[in-house]
């Protein structure tokens, strides 16, 4: 009923990243920093349908969660998402959740909006498969 926001509106999508396995390193503990750590990121909705989206990428900072990178983009597809996967008949805990796909990512990525001005963040997204190229 809520999308694709027909009458204006913003959709807000926040992630903290992924960090490697547990069995390469530790998994960050609530209100570790995880900056060093994150090797992917990517958002998840319970549709496919984006018109609006603002997504943020957060982290702890002085064990405080704190707004590190904000991206927007207006121009997102159903194929910027991957299929809906659903949860099992027999009851599984979750809900029906679409993940970005790469493609999409990229494409968040280049609306960047800001990033926090720390090197740790700015050198984090500046790879290719984020923004890219250091922003200042």
């Amino acid at each position: 009923m809520f999308s694709p926001y027909r009458y204006g509106g913003i959709e807000i999508k926040a992630t903290c990243g992924s960090t490697p396995p547990a069995s390469i390193h530790p998994k960050p503990l609530v209100g570790e920093q995880r900056v060093s750590l994150i090797n992917s990121f990517d958002w998840k909705a319970h549709h496919r349908e984006t018109n609006h989206l603002l997504a943020v990428l957060w982290d702890f900072i002085n064990e405080n969660p704190t707004i590190v990178a904000a991206f927007y983009q207006d121009d997102l597809t159903k194929d910027d998402w991957g299929n809906i996967v659903r949860p099992k008949e027999e009851g599984g805990r979750t809900t029906s959740v679409s993940i970005m796909n790469s493609k999409g990512i990229k494409k968040m990525c280049s609306g960047w909006v800001a990033v926090l001005n720390d090197p740790a963040y700015i050198n984090l997204l500046s790879k290719k498969k984020w923004i890219g190229y250091k922003v200042n």
